[in-house]
């Protein structure tokens, strides 16, 4: 199985070291969209889909203007994952799932570049996000990304242990033994991480569990900026909090048999772009 490292959205934000823990502190930082492109027997699976074509060209209309302010995204259409996919050959349409770690606006973003493929999320995030019952979630959640209604597979809380998390469900339409979703809350109402099996190991894409590549070691690791930025907009400290303490148990114990990922860390995803075959 072969898995494609995809940046889908360049993010520039000022903090210099106190976001990527880096020397100075006045300049602009560098945040990225890892998404993953699965080539699975069926088709194409994107994890993740980071800013879609409608928001970087259209911004104001589609972006939070505190997401443009804050994150200060580059907007460039050639990062979008649908540019990327008939770049490495293929045809959109032949993306035909899509797996969410969540619904934020920079997670969310390329669904409209997809219409066809089967949204996979667990359901309390999509019940979250199409409720928009306060101020915060009608900045992060944008219903115009999913606009065109696609064909949602939702999933409750329930399923079987997995390497000492437990409620870990199979996904519908895909192998079991090959892709997973596994409950990360905390970040928002439904976060989720997303399992790959790449031959002997597996690669779990956790989203916004964490931020930074020393976190999955110690979390003392995260810069400072990054740490409050992860407060402001958790749902549920306590679950996200134990959730990172589980993943770093997950790393010591099982470090030769699954790898970690977050979606916004640049140099993880430095690290595996240089090695796009798994």
């Amino acid at each position: 199985m072969r898995v494609h490292h995809l940046n889908c959205g360049t993010m520039r934000p000022l903090g210099g070291g106190l976001i990527d823990g880096g020397p100075g502190l006045l300049r602009r930082s560098t945040m990225v969209c890892h998404c993953l492109l699965v080539e699975a027997d069926d088709g194409l699976v994107l994890v993740d889909s980071g800013l879609g074509v409608d928001d970087v060209t259209n911004p104001k209309g589609s972006l939070a203007g505190w997401f443009r302010q804050v994150a200060r995204p580059v907007l460039d259409v050639g990062e979008t994952a649908v540019r990327q996919v008939v770049g490495l050959g293929f045809r959109p349409e032949d993306v035909r799932h899509v797996v969410l770690t969540h619904l934020d606006l920079d997670h969310a973003g390329g669904l409209r570049d997809f219409p066809n493929a089967k949204v996979h999320v667990y359901a309390a995030e999509r019940g979250n996000a199409f409720a928009q019952a306060n101020t915060r979630d009608r900045h992060r959640f944008r219903p115009a990304q999913w606009s065109h209604d696609p064909d949602w597979q939702t999933y409750e809380t329930g399923g079987e242990p997995w390497f000492g998390f437990e409620a870990v469900h199979e996904l519908n339409g895909l192998p079991a033994d090959e892709f997973l979703i596994v409950p990360l809350g905390g970040h928002t109402l439904g976060h989720a991480g997303v399992a790959v099996r790449t031959g002997d190991r597996w690669l779990l894409h956790c989203g916004d569990a964490y931020f930074f590549h020393g976190e999955t070691g110690s979390a003392d690791a995260c810069p400072r900026g990054l740490r409050v930025f992860q407060r402001l907009v958790e749902t549920d400290r306590t679950t996200r909090l134990s959730n990172q303490d589980r993943l770093r148990t997950l790393v010591a114990d099982h470090g030769t048999e699954i790898e970690t990922i977050s979606a916004h860390d640049p140099v993880e995803l430095h690290r595996y772009a240089a090695h796009q075959l798994h």
